[in-house]
């Protein structure tokens, strides 16, 4: 069994910043990508930002100059570091990890829970 748990969530004003941690647990062999969606209401799932294992990293154009993502391996773990939030920001961010179980075999998807992130004034 795999889990994600995502922290950092929560009310901002316009212009704040927020910081997200995302930590994969369970019985894994190697983390491929870890990446982080978003949903807002009415709206689908978009890809925010995401990170390889080696460190290569991309972001969707309305959150790059504003958006960090970086991943600790050792921990399993990946962070979002979010600031200029504005409205738009507003949504559930979902974190997501490309898990290998064991060696060899293919990597498999796995989702956290969501966090809620709401800039408002």
């Amino acid at each position: 069994q795999v889990q994600l748990v995502e922290s950092g969530g929560g009310l901002v004003q316009p212009g704040g910043s927020l910081r997200l941690s995302c930590a994969a647990s369970g019985s894994i062999f190697s983390i491929n990508a870890m990446g982080w969606y978003r949903q807002a209401p009415g709206k689908q799932r978009e890809l925010v930002s995401l990170i390889t294992s080696g460190g290569g990293t991309g972001y969707r154009d309305s959150v790059r100059g504003r958006f960090s993502i970086s991943r600790d391996n050792a921990k399993n773990t990946v962070y979002l570091q979010m600031n200029s939030l504005a409205p738009e920001d507003t949504a559930v961010y979902y974190c997501n990890a490309k898990v290998v179980l064991y060696r060899g075999t293919n990597e498999r998807d796995y989702w956290g829970q969501g966090t809620q992130v709401t800039v408002s004034s």
